[in-house]
């Protein structure tokens, strides 16, 4: 593997654990060990992707654990969407193959979808919902994640650890705007 310089001072370095260090390395490296590059989006990357997925997939804990943690004490209508989209983001990162997960079930094309979808879903929810006024910090933090989610999306280099594929019924199932894309 060739080794990747971590973008921080020399003197720094010292502070931070070997194990972190060598975990750093290993995210910001392009090699077999960081994962199987995913297919393109409907066929096509918009963008440089420079994100790299084990950077993007503690972000998607982040935010789920933002929205989750905003939920509590608002009005109902923000609390509730708030736990809602606070566990779909959580249940979606602990079952993507990728890295950080608890299982591989979801393929990586499916989250990067899944990504793009729940980001326009966190932006539309203080409107939606009419909490945008009740609770205007739940639905400042809803817009600004959903707003994150989707351009940190735009910009990761989306990465399989197993390669899990879904059928090409399955993936059109799961995905009805990719029809084209996958071959139905």
């Amino acid at each position: 593997m060739p080794e990747v310089d971590l973008p921080i001072a020399r003197d720094a370095r010292s502070l931070i654990p070997p194990t972190l260090q060598r975990t750093m390395r290993r995210s910001l490296s392009r090699g077999p060990e960081a994962g199987t590059p995913a297919k393109p989006l409907f066929g096509v990357l918009p963008f440089k992707r420079f994100v790299p997925q084990d950077i993007h997939s503690l972000l998607d804990y982040a935010n789920g654990l933002t929205v989750l943690g905003v939920a509590m004490g608002a009005a109902k209508p923000a609390c509730t969407a708030g736990l809602a989209l606070g566990m779909a983001d959580l249940g979606v990162s602990l079952l993507t193959d990728y890295r950080l997960s608890l299982r591989k079930i979801i393929p990586i094309e499916v989250h990067e979808f899944i990504d793009y979808a729940w980001g326009l879903a966190a932006i539309a929810s203080p409107f939606v919902f009419g909490y945008a006024r009740r609770s205007p910090l739940s639905a400042i933090v809803h817009v600004a994640v959903g707003v994150s989610t989707i351009i940190g999306s735009l910009f990761t280099d989306y990465r399989a650890q197993v390669g899990v594929k879904w059928s090409k019924r399955r993936l059109s199932e799961a995905l009805p705007l990719s029809g084209a894309a996958v071959g139905a």
